[in-house]
């Protein structure tokens, strides 16, 4: 059962979980304990253990005698990133595909669908991210690995897809040019149905690299 020190740094770990992924408290910015306080309405030790946490995850990291800091990026980092992330998922969809049962493709099917009727923009004149497709596409990622039975995979695969997301929210890259994400995601979902599983892990990593490529460029240019 959950204590109240913990429900709060549960809490509190989440706030500022969102805001790193979201790109709000900047790489490399130094976070101030009493800033936090006051954003999250938490007191200071269920703000530091929230911290501890996030060092934990790589989001944080910790100074040796001043506090912490928010994660620094790079295209380098990214790189690397993707290329383990791509490594992860490839085995775990493979995994997935040799588990997988009915009820496994059912939810493919329910989270592709979901995600194409969820518009990537919450305004209709200008690109804003719209955090409904956000929840949707981790949905059907998450979806296509999850008959994995290795728990311990999916978790990392988790940790970097979440890491990816700082990287295309700090990188302000929620649109791609000349590309179809929709029949990308759609391809991926009749190939792993369709038990192709080299077909699938073709389509799913291409789909990353797509992405990977287009990211690494903005990143570059930012630097």
């Amino acid at each position: 059962m959950s204590t109240p020190t913990s429900s709060l740094t549960l809490q509190a770990y989440a706030t500022l979980r969102n805001a790193i992924l979201r790109g709000e408290l900047r790489p490399g910015e130094k976070i101030k304990i009493d800033a936090i306080r006051e954003r999250t309405g938490h007191g200071a030790s269920p703000v530091r253990e929230a911290l501890s946490l996030l060092t934990s995850d790589g989001l944080v990291e910790r100074l040796d005698q001043r506090g912490f800091r928010t994660a620094i990026v790079s295209a380098d980092d990214f790189g690397e990133l993707l290329r383990t992330r791509c490594w992860l998922e490839e085995r775990a969809l493979r995994q997935a595909m040799h588990c997988g049962d009915r009820t496994w493709e059912e939810a493919i099917v329910l989270a592709e669908y979901h995600l194409g009727k969820t518009p990537r923009s919450a305004n209709t004149t200008a690109f804003v991210a719209n955090e409904a497709w956000e929840a949707a596409h981790r949905g059907f990622h998450r979806a296509l690995i999850s008959a994995c039975d290795s728990r311990y995979l999916l978790r990392f695969c988790d940790l970097l897809y979440d890491k990816n997301i700082r990287y295309r929210n700090i990188a302000g890259a929620s649109a791609y040019p000349s590309r179809q994400i929709e029949d990308e995601h759609k391809a991926i979902m009749e190939a792993t149905l369709g038990r192709d599983t080299d077909r699938a892990v073709e389509l799913l990593i291409g789909h990353y690299e797509r992405t990977g490529g287009y990211l690494l460029d903005r990143l570059k240019a930012m630097a």
